[in-house]
């Protein structure tokens, strides 16, 4: 869902109580876990973080799905393989209702994926 809000507290308030708004703050939580200098902020009117200006993850509620941006899987040491379980697209991760986060490795790809990042590896597409 898109909303023109202009800080994530309002964005958190605008999505629907429902799974999606479950899964998108346990992926939020587990972004914020592993990057707690990450700035969290609104771009192309979804969740953002960040640093510097420039964003590493966007996540979304989508109608079907929660989504996680992410920018080049493929770079990420094991990337594809640790989301096996996930509906992938090139730099998108959509988390279905059916899916259980705790029982994926999406936790440990956060993490593989801001230490890249920290490192000065590029995830652009």
């Amino acid at each position: 869902m898109q909303y023109n809000d202009k800080t994530p507290v309002e964005h958190l308030k605008h999505l629907e109580p429902d799974w999606r708004k479950e899964k998108l703050q346990l992926v939020r939580d587990l972004i914020l876990k592993h990057g707690s200098d990450l700035n969290e902020n609104i771009e192309y009117k979804m969740l953002a973080f960040g640093k510097n200006a420039k964003n590493i993850f966007h996540l979304n509620a989508q109608k079907n799905y929660v989504s996680i941006y992410v920018g080049t899987i493929k770079k990420v040491k094991n990337g594809e393989e640790l989301l096996k379980d996930f509906d992938i697209g090139k730099g998108c991760i959509r988390i279905k209702k059916s899916i259980n986060i705790s029982e994926t490795q999406l936790e440990v790809l956060i993490k593989k994926t801001i230490d890249y990042w920290d490192h000065g590896g590029n995830i652009d597409c």
